[in-house]
């Protein structure tokens, strides 16, 4: 009697053994993965959100032909913002070609995207007008140089670290909040796609 016992006892162990590693392996991989720093490309967000959000400041500036624009005009759509000066150089040029890209890209939705140049120094305003029209639709706003500080420290991701220096690329909801971020040389890929999640979701703009 005692030796069936031993051997259908020991299965019982050997079957709880592995009931265990099935169900705690899974566990300790992803323990493992995760303080380790992996993530799936597909999960979460790709660019850096704000919180919380921030409301745009109230100001009016001026936009390319000259005439003005209240900041709470951009409400009611996704807006896509770089910050430069009115030469636009190379990591400028690639921000908005991304913008572009990236705002075609999302279809019958992209009517609710708009893209935004923020021009700290307007001194160059006639190559700016030759430059910008290679991306129709990009609204330009531009004003006196205490204004155009004091929206860029508003964007800000920490403190002393200008946007117009880390020519990221912003995103402004359609309430008029900065809530999340880019760095200049984004995946235009994942960018899209980032956005595209915010579409579907979104209620409104």
């Amino acid at each position: 009697m005692k030796s069936n016992i031993r051997p259908q006892a020991r299965r019982s162990r050997r079957t709880l053994v592995l009931l265990f590693i099935v169900f705690a392996l899974p566990v300790a991989i992803a323990y493992v993965l995760y303080f380790s720093g992996w993530r799936p490309e597909g999960s979460g967000n790709y660019g850096e959100l704000v919180q919380p959000p921030r409301p745009l400041p109230d100001l009016t500036l001026t936009t390319l032909d000259g005439g003005t624009l209240r900041l709470d005009a951009l409400r009611g759509k996704w807006s896509l913002v770089i910050f430069a000066a009115a030469e636009c150089l190379k990591p400028c040029e690639a921000n908005l070609d991304r913008m572009h890209r990236v705002i075609l890209a999302q279809g019958e939705n992209a009517e609710r995207v708009r893209s935004v140049f923020m021009v700290t120094d307007a001194r160059a305003r006639d190559w700016l007008h030759y430059a910008i029209k290679d991306y129709p639709g990009t609204l330009v706003l531009t004003g006196p140089l205490p204004a155009m500080g004091a929206l860029s420290a508003h964007f800000e991701l920490t403190p002393g670290a200008p946007p117009a220096g880390l020519n990221r690329i912003y995103l402004v909801d359609p309430i008029g909040n900065f809530m999340m971020s880019w760095p200049a040389d984004a995946d235009a890929n994942r960018l899209r796609k980032d956005l595209a999640r915010l579409l579907r979701v979104s209620q409104v703009g």
